[in-house]
Formats: structure tokens, sequence, C-alpha cells
């Protein structure tokens, strides 16, 4: 009888054990992100979340917390380097003022088309690594926003049509087109646009079909040109440290995640670019192309830019642009 006892209450430790081991095993992260539910972003994002809890076997979860919800856009990669969460998402380009590597895929027309922007993420995705290491961060995957375009109230033919309009600036990319073009640069989220525009805070705005078509654009702008001015991309990061504590075969069931998620949204943006600029068309808004004249005054424009980046990022950036132009 009391081995039975002792074969029972062994039993019961043993399962116990196993249950609390289970339990340490299990961990949850909270991620915050910029953008709605709606947009294609934040829905990659949910299958690279769902993706890795199915891989994980409910080891590993992350709860998405979108719509700058948790943190702000502008507080999100500050909040991941410092563990506040241990994931998110951030628009790379924002990141330009602290290191000019953030802001390559931002340059007005260094590159203009998807299979241009693949490119130059191969060339200048060492060095992005090698920034975000030094910072107790790691790189996950990369998304690229549709080609961006010019959204204002009135057609645009030359770049002297923007001189003095009050122009949305999200980054410092944008800051600096607005003063090249003359106009005058002014910060806004995307959540604001519509208020923005209404109220005469903003006149003009060069973004995505996407953010276009999200905050309905045709709501408070009339004519869309499609100056495929560049690509910039999102990037989802995570902690280092995060990162590592995971367990080996958690470790390798995100990064796998992430490469599925990466290729989902690459193809995606394309997909997106067609939808969202015929959205655009279809509730009313003119959808332009450049005329010869706007064009090469944002050509001229964009090379005094690429000039100015190349020399802030210096022997870094040369190495990006050089293997950029040998691919």
């Amino acid at each position: 009888m009391l081995k039975k006892l002792a074969g029972a209450t062994f039993g019961a430790a043993f399962a116990a054990s196993l249950s609390a081991g289970a339990a340490l095993a299990q961990t949850s992260w909270d991620m915050p992100t910029p953008y709605g539910d709606t947009n294609f972003h934040t829905m990659n994002i949910a299958e690279f979340a769902n993706d890795v809890k199915e891989a994980t076997d409910g080891g590993l979860t992350i709860t998405i917390h979108s719509a700058g919800s948790l943190f702000k856009h502008p507080e999100i990669k500050d909040a991941v380097r410092k563990g506040l969460v241990p994931i998110g998402e951030v628009l790379i380009s924002r990141l330009s003022n602290e290191n000019a590597i953030f802001g390559i895929d931002s340059v007005p027309f260094v590159a203009t088309s998807y299979d241009d922007a693949k490119k130059l993420y191969d060339a200048s995705k060492p060095e992005l690594e090698k920034v975000l290491d030094e910072q107790g961060l790691k790189l996950l995957f990369t998304v690229p926003w549709p080609p961006q375009g010019l959204y204002t109230t009135k057609e645009i033919a030359t770049v002297d049509d923007l001189k003095g309009l009050k122009m949305r600036a999200y980054n410092a990319a944008t800051e600096r087109l607005a003063q090249l073009a003359g106009s005058v640069p002014t910060q806004v989220e995307v959540p604001d646009l519509p208020t923005a525009f209404s109220t005469g805070r903003v006149e003009a705005m060069v973004t995505s079909p996407s953010t276009g078509a999200n905050s309905k654009a045709w709501d408070y702008v009339n004519v869309y040109t499609d100056t495929q001015a560049w690509l910039p991309k999102n990037m989802v990061i995570v902690n280092k440290a995060s990162f590592e504590g995971l367990p080996e075969d958690q470790q390798k069931a995100v990064m796998e995640a992430a490469a599925e998620a990466e290729t989902r949204g690459w193809e995606a943006s394309r997909k997106e670019t067609e939808e969202k600029t015929k959205m655009l068309e279809d509730n009313g808004m003119t959808v332009a192309q450049p005329s010869d004249e706007l064009m090469t005054g944002l050509k001229e424009i964009g090379s005094k830019m690429a000039d100015e980046w190349s020399e802030t990022a210096g022997e870094a950036g040369k190495k990006v642009l050089d293997a950029f132009k040998s691919m």
C-alpha cells in the first residue's frame, strides 16, 4: 500500500513538474504597430503571428496592438530597444535622423520599381542589420509600401505649382522634398490627415495609394499624380535579448515565419498598388500621369537629395550605392 502511495505521489509530482515546465515554456509577446487592422502591413503581420503560434504549438504567442494603440509610431522603435515590448513594426525612414542608412529607401528616384526596390534592399540589408545589432535589435523582415505619389487639391503641372503649398512631412526625406520644392513641410500622422486637409493645415502630400485609400483621400483631395517617387519600407524588429531568450526551436520558428512574411508582404504590396490606385479612381479622384516638366523638376530634386544622402551616409552609404549599381 505504501509503495502504491509513494508511486502515486511521485507520479503526481512528476506530472506537476511537467505542467510547470510547459507553463514556463509559454511566452506571450505584445507587438505595437502603427497602422489599422485593415492595412495590408497589419494583415501580413497578423498572418506572421499566427504562423509563429502554430509552429510553436502555442509556445510563443504574439498579440498585435494596431493603429498606435499601445505605443505611437514615433515611440515604437525605442520601446522595443528598451525592452518595454519585445517586438514592433516601424517605417524605416522615420529613423533617418539617427542614422542615414535608415533613409536610403526614401531618397526620391533612386529606386522607383519593385525590382529596383528589392535590389536596393539587398544592397543595404547588411548595413541595416549592422546598425540594428549595435542597438540591441534584430531585423526580422521588411515589406515595401506601394510607390509614392502626389496628392493635391488641384492638378500639378510643374514643381513651381507646389511653391507655397503646405505639404505633409512624415520623415526627413519628405521634409527635405517639401523644402526643395518650395513648399512648407508640416508634420501630420495618418489618422489626422482628413482634419489637416479640411482645416487647411495641409494642402499636399506624397504618400502611397494605400494610405490614400485607407484614409479616404477622395473626401479631402481631388488629384492623385502617379509620380512613383520611391518605395519606402516598414520593418519588423525584435529585441535581441528577448529573441535570444527563446528556446532554439522557437527562434527557428520565428525566423522561418519572418521569411514567409517578407515574401508574402512584397507580393501583397504589388497587389495593393493596383487595387488601391483603382479605388482612388473609382471614388472620383483624378488619377493623373505626371507631365514631363513635373518629372524633370522632381528628378532634379531627387538628384540633389541623393547627393546629400551619400555625403551624410559616408563610406557605408557609398558601399550600399555601389552594391546597388552593380546588381
